[in-house]
C-alpha cells in the first residue's frame, strides 16, 4: 500500500485530499502546524504537527513517513492578509524544505501552484495577457509576493526533480470552490458587466473534487512524468454562464487581439493536463443550479 504525506492537511483542499486518499485505502500522513482534536481525527490517518519552514522538522517528518508521494498544499494562500515578506518567505521556504526532503526520500512530488503566477490576479493595475486562452507557455509576470512565491516554488520543484531524479508536478489551480460554498453563486447572480470589477483570472474556478482527482492522477506511479511539469487545473467554463470573450471586453474595456475563446469556455487551456495526467474537469457550477447550491 502506497504512503502519501500531505502538507496543509487541515486546509480546505488538504482535508478533502486526506479523506479521498484515506478512503482509497492509502496510508496517509497528514501534516499541519497543529494536529486536530481527537474527535476530529480519522483512525486510519497519522497526524503530525510540524513547522515546514524549519528544514530539520520537515526532514524528520518526511524521513519518518518514508512516503511514496508527497502532496504539498501548505501555504499562505494570498497576499492580502499578511505582510508580503511573510507570504513570500513562508511559501518559498516551506516549498524548498518539503521538496528537498521528498526528493531525498525518493518520493513523487505534487503540489499546489496557482494561476496567480501569471501576474494578472493581484496586479496593482488591471491587465490581461497578449493571448487567450492562457496556457503553460504564457509568460509569468507577477508583481505580488504570492504569485512570485509560486513562480519560485515551481523552480524549486524543478530543481528537486533534477537533483533527486523524482517526478514533480506543479498544479496551477484557479479559485478552488467547494460544494457548500455560496460565494461563486452570489458572484454570478449579482454580476453586472456595467459595474463589475475586472477579473485577473477571467471568472475562472475549479471544484475541489476536480483538484483531488488531479492530485490522485499526479501521485499515480503509472503516470509517467520525466522531471518537472506544470499543468493548469481549471474548470472547463467560467462560472458566470456568459460568453467569456465578450465579458472580458465589456468589463476590461478591451481584449487581446489574439483571443480564441468559444462561448463560456475558460480563459485557461487545460489540454496539457489531459495529455500528461489523463485529467479533465468533471464538475461545473451548473451541477448545483437546480438545488440552488453550487457544486451539489
Amino acid at each position: 500500500m502506497d504512503t502519501v504525506l500531505i502538507t496543509g492537511s487541515a486546509g480546505g483542499v488538504g482535508a478533502w485530499t486526506v479523506d479521498a486518499l484515506a478512503d482509497a485505502d492509502r496510508e496517509v500522513v497528514a501534516v499541519d502546524r497543529r494536529t486536530p482534536p481527537n474527535d476530529e481525527r480519522r483512525d486510519d490517518v497519522d497526524y503530525v504537527a510540524a513547522d515546514l519552514t524549519d528544514y530539520g522538522e520537515t526532514r524528520q517528518v518526511v524521513d519518518a513517513a518514508a512516503p511514496d508521494a508527497v502532496v504539498h498544499l501548505a501555504a499562505i494562500p494570498h497576499p492580502e492578509d499578511h505582510a508580503g515578506s511573510r507570504v513570500f518567505a513562508n511559501n518559498v521556504e516551506s516549498a524548498y524544505n518539503v521538496f528537498d526532503a521528498a526528493g531525498a526520500a525518493g518520493a513523487r512530488i505534487v503540489w499546489a501552484s496557482s494561476e496567480s503566477l501569471y501576474g494578472t490576479v493581484f496586479a496593482e493595475d488591471d491587465w490581461l495577457p497578449d493571448r487567450l486562452p492562457i496556457d503553460e507557455e504564457t509568460p509569468t509576470e507577477p508583481e505580488d509576493p504570492y504569485g512570485l512565491s509560486k513562480v519560485v516554488g515551481e523552480e524549486v520543484a524543478a530543481a528537486a526533480a533534477r537533483r533527486h531524479g523524482v517526478p514533480a508536478i506543479s498544479l496551477r489551480l484557479s479559485w478552488v470552490t467547494y460544494p457548500d460554498d455560496e460565494r461563486r453563486r452570489e458572484a454570478r447572480e449579482t454580476f453586472d458587466p456595467a459595474t463589475a470589477e475586472p477579473s485577473g483570472n477571467c471568472w475562472s474556478s475549479v471544484d475541489v473534487r476536480d483538484v483531488v482527482s488531479a492530485i490522485e492522477a499526479g501521485i499515480d506511479p503509472e503516470t509517467e512524468i520525466d522531471g518537472h511539469e506544470a499543468v493548469l487545473i481549471v474548470a472547463a467554463e467560467n462560472f458566470l454562464g456568459r460568453d467569456t470573450a465578450a465579458t472580458i471586453e465589456a468589463v476590461h474595456g478591451d481584449r487581446p487581439a489574439d483571443c480564441d475563446l468559444d462561448g463560456d469556455e475558460s480563459a485557461f487551456d487545460c489540454s496539457k493536463a489531459e495529455r500528461l495526467l489523463g485529467w479533465e474537469p468533471e464538475h461545473s457550477w451548473r451541477d448545483g443550479v437546480e438545488s440552488g447550491r453550487d457544486g451539489d
